[in-house]
Formats: C-alpha cells, structure tokens, sequence
C-alpha cells in the first residue's frame, strides 16, 4: 500500500507537475467572469515561479547537502567481498523494446560498477532493481543489466540479480537476503550520490552494513553551485529530485524504515573518505 500511495501522491505533488497544474488552474479560472482576475493573476504568478525555479540555483541548494552527505570513495587497499549496484540507470522497459540496454542520466551506476569489477576481481557483484509500474507491467531492470554484465565479459558465476525490488527499502530487503552478508565482509553501494543517504540508511535498518560508493553527481561543488542553469527544464529536473529524496528521506523515517532522518557516515561503515 505504501508504494502506491507513495506513487500517485508524488506524481501530483511532483514542483513541476505541481506548477504546470496550478497555470492550468489558473488559466481555466480566467474563463469564469467573476474569476477572471485571479486565474489570470494565478497563471502569471507561477509561471514566473516556474521559471525562476528553473533558472535560479535553487535546485543545487537542495541537493547539494545530499550529495556531500558521503565523501567519494577512497580505496584505502581493504578487500572488498561484494559491489551492489541498486536500479535507476536502466530504462528497463526501452531495453527490452530495443534489444540492447538504454541507460539514462544515472548511467555512471552501471559504468562505476564495472570498473569495480575489473578493480575487485574476487568481488560478488549484486545487481537490484525489479520492475512495475503503479499499474503493474514494467519490465525488471536488473536481469536486463546482468545480461549486459556478461556481454563486456563479467563472469557470470559473480553476478546477483535481484529482480523484486520496486522501491529502495525493499532493494535492501531483498539484497540482504541474496546476499547473505558474513561478518566483517565489505560491501560497496553504487548509487546516485543524492540517493546515497536513504539508500546507506534502509542497509542500516536490515542489519546490512555497507561501504557508500556514491556516483552520478548533480552538483559541481564550490562557487559553480551558485550559478544559473542554462534552461528552465535542466533546473526544474533537478528540482523534482532534489525534493523528493528528501521527501523520501521524511517518509522513511516516519514510516521506520529508516532508523536516523538523515543517515550519516558511520565508523561501522566502512569508511568513506575523499579519493
């Protein structure tokens, strides 16, 4: 129920699903006589809001304390017994269409993930990330990535799929129960570097200790996180991410499937330090 509920409410609550409404809104009461003032007053407001959120750096605020939530990766020469490359760099469902992996903007998840593979030779690789829709019916994303594992030459006798996950609560669910994690082995989490801290704190939660590996960065860091976007679409994408990990942050923590609000490095982690 939750990942349903969940789906539908962020659609509509999604900033710009929710600005293109609120102009649509506005634009329909102008019709009326008696509100025409305020649709019309209603539509300008936030189409400007639009268009300042989408320009302004506003986006890189937001996720800039996600993404340096973690420090990147350093390999301090540990062993490392296992990578886990959680779903989202894959359209699944485009993949299956056309026979051959079409990745999107998270694309370094997987290309991060096979130069840890070639680094950690002994390395178990565990793929997560099924499929479905809120509807149903969408193609599971990480035997589509597996497949594409073993085509570059990953031997196939390292690679887990888990292939049930629709969310990153139940990507740690199921990957703990793959995995079956010893005690004092090393486990690296490849994911969006915005995504890191709900994903670090849902492992946490199932006793799962993990090494954050966070790649796909949305922000450059230092003075260039003050500068305008070049187009509203770029600023209002990022936007849309930016609040909904932390909505998914609040809704984590409120829900218990997360411990802490805003997950953390930890000593127990595995340490993660600047490369």
């Amino acid at each position: 129920m939750f990942y349903y509920v969940s789906k539908i409410a962020w659609f509509f609550t999604t900033p710009s699903n929710l600005l293109l409404s609120l102009i649509l809104l506005g634009l329909v009461l102008s019709l009326f006589k008696r509100l025409r003032r305020f649709g019309i007053g209603l539509s300008l407001v936030f189409t400007l809001a639009t268009i300042a959120l989408g320009l302004l750096p506003i986006a890189s605020y937001i996720l800039l304390p996600l993404e340096e939530r973690f420090a990147p990766f350093r390999d301090d020469g540990r062993p490392v017994d296992g990578i886990i490359l959680l779903g989202g760099a894959v359209e699944a469902s485009d993949s299956k269409a056309r026979g051959s992996i079409v990745a999107n903007e998270a694309a370094e998840r997987v290309l991060d993930t096979i130069q840890l593979a070639h680094r950690y030779p002994n390395a178990r690789i565990l793929i997560s990330g099924g499929g479905g829709t809120v509807f149903g019916g969408g193609a599971a994303e990480a035997p589509i990535v597996a497949e594409y594992f073993k085509s570059i030459g990953i031997d196939p006798t390292r690679i887990l799929v888990e292939d049930q996950s629709r969310t990153t609560a139940e990507n740690a669910v199921y990957s703990r129960e793959l995995a079956k994690p010893r005690e004092g082995e090393r486990w690296l989490l490849v994911t969006s570097a915005w995504h890191m801290p709900r994903a670090v704190g849902v492992f946490e939660k199932v006793a799962f200790p993990v090494t954050p590996y966070p790649v796909d960065f949305r922000t450059a860091g230092g003075a260039r996180t003050h500068l305008p976007f070049a187009f509203v679409s770029e600023g209002l994408r990022r936007l849309d991410i930016g609040t909904k990990e932390w909505a998914g942050l609040i809704a984590y923590y409120a829900s218990g499937r997360t411990t802490r609000l805003f997950p953390g490095p930890q000593a127990s982690a595995g340490g993660s330090a600047s490369r």
